[in-house]
């Protein structure tokens, strides 16, 4: 009986550090990070005057294991057609690690 709680232990303990190994798999990547939940806002490049016009372009990551999208700053300008970019902000959402979503919104005109 002693044994098998032994086992029992070890795959608890193995198990929680895969979890929490995973956990940091599937994150914004940029920024300050949190373990259970991230939701952050970084302004990357501006100017004084942000423009008439905003569009946005994200990727998505499930798991850490599959990761798709176009986040880049051509693919937001053409979302809405920015032709001069004013900013550009980073908005990342990452929840337990399970799922993240990194975006990159622009304001211009």
């Amino acid at each position: 009986m002693m044994r098998k709680h032994k086992f029992v232990e070890r795959f608890l303990l193995i198990f929680l550090f895969a979890v929490m190994f995973t956990i940091q798999c599937s994150t914004t990547g940029f920024g300050p990070q949190g373990g259970i939940f991230t939701s952050t806002k970084i302004g990357i490049h501006g100017i004084s005057n942000t423009g008439a016009k905003t569009g946005s372009a994200c990727t998505y990551s499930i798991l850490g294991l599959i990761a798709f999208g176009d986040a880049s700053v051509t693919a937001a300008a053409n979302s809405v057609g920015i032709a001069k970019v004013n900013t550009i902000d980073l908005e990342g959402l990452s929840i337990l690690g399970l799922f993240s979503k990194q975006c990159t919104v622009i304001r211009g005109d």
